[in-house]
């Protein structure tokens, strides 16, 4: 009696209950599943924690360098405030201030040249010392 009840119990078993001796088919899957999913999850991490540089680099984004060391000190810190602010940082575009100040600049040396103040043949910064000079003096 004991041998069939035996007999039958082995007949109901589910596939991942392994005879002595054989391999066990579960758990050869379940690490091959774990091992896949930390290597996974860790490439999906990092892919969107350079997030921020890779979109500064395709911007050419002139801050580059300060959202570099951000992302770095996000990865490091696990701080998530540095992230968010290299994602910021490398989102929106820092307007150009120069230029248009260099563009008034141009400008106004220009008109000096037209008045006959400015000399070309000192350096820059002779030159506008020499105009402000003279433009002192006439004023007094």
């Amino acid at each position: 009696m004991e041998g069939g009840l035996r007999e039958t119990a082995i007949l109901h078993a589910p596939f991942f209950v392994t005879a002595p001796g054989e391999t066990d088919i579960l758990f050869t899957m379940v690490v091959w599943f774990v091992v896949l999913a930390v290597f996974g999850l860790g490439a999906l991490y990092l892919s969107l924690h350079s997030l921020p540089e890779r979109m500064a680099h395709h911007a050419n984004h002139t801050q580059i360098q300060l959202i570099s060391i951000l992302t770095l000190l996000a990865l490091f810190t696990h701080n998530n405030l540095f992230w968010l602010a290299a994602l910021v940082i490398a989102v929106v575009q820092v307007p150009d201030f120069y230029s248009p100040i260099q563009s008034i600049a141009d400008s106004v040396k220009a008109m000096a040249r037209k008045k006959g103040v400015v000399d070309d043949s000192d350096g820059p910064s002779n030159s506008v010392t020499q105009a402000v000079t003279q433009e002192a003096s006439k004023d007094v």
